[in-house]
């Protein structure tokens, strides 16, 4: 994992779900993130992996959740427990503030945002593989929330498309340290090319903007 390179012309920064709901003190899911989000500084570390990615000259892409809306899910026969618990707190709500960008973390320009996805994969049912596809990209590099959920699943299905996967311990957070050992100790092996801490990555980074 430690030889790991990043081509400049072939690699992506993949945020998942950078919304207020998640990431700002009043969101509705910040009490369940905070103690583990507080104990490894996430919101320095994306702001770290951020300027990192565009001082070497590398897109980011967003990608996100659902917006929700009260009538989501009507006539749906299948929800998952995750949908049904998002659904009802009505998380990144259309319209509302929780469902905006967290100050710093949104799209800017020359970012792509690709189609919010329904469930916890950016890939299913969403244009970001032809998005990737198109510009050439074959390294992709995670970060956001949630470290067991929405990244993991992303990630892997990127791994069953053929990308090579780099996951940022400290640059996504979960409901708890045992979760986001399993996500990155446990799970995170089976499938990821690379698991690095943010000062890894930005040092890796950096010999691409040296190039």
């Amino acid at each position: 994992m430690s030889e790991t390179s990043y081509p400049r012309a072939s690699t992506a920064l993949l945020f998942i779900d950078p919304y207020n709901d998640f990431l700002a003190e009043d969101g509705k899911m910040w009490p369940a993130l905070s103690e583990v989000a507080k104990s490894i500084d996430l919101h320095a570390n994306l702001t770290r992996v951020r300027k990192a990615v565009r001082d070497a000259d590398i897109p980011i892409f967003i990608l996100p959740h659902h917006r929700h809306q009260p009538t989501d899910f009507e006539g749906w026969a299948h929800l998952t427990p995750s949908q049904k618990a998002a659904h009802e707190y009505q998380l990144f709500a259309e319209g509302s503030w929780g469902g905006e960008w967290y100050p710093g973390f949104g799209p800017e320009p020359g970012d792509v945002v690709v189609k919010e996805h329904w469930g916890a994969s950016s890939f299913a049912n969403t244009d970001l593989d032809v998005q990737l596809r198109q510009r050439g990209i074959t390294h992709v590099i995670f970060i956001g929330l949630i470290a067991n959920t929405c990244i993991e699943t992303s990630a892997r299905h990127a791994a069953e498309l053929g990308y090579h996967v780099t996951l940022v311990r400290d640059a996504t957070a979960a409901m708890s340290a045992e979760a986001m050992h399993a996500a990155h100790d446990i799970n995170g092996p089976t499938y990821a090319h690379t698991i690095l801490t943010t000062a890894e990555l930005v040092g890796k980074l950096a010999q691409v903007t040296a190039e």
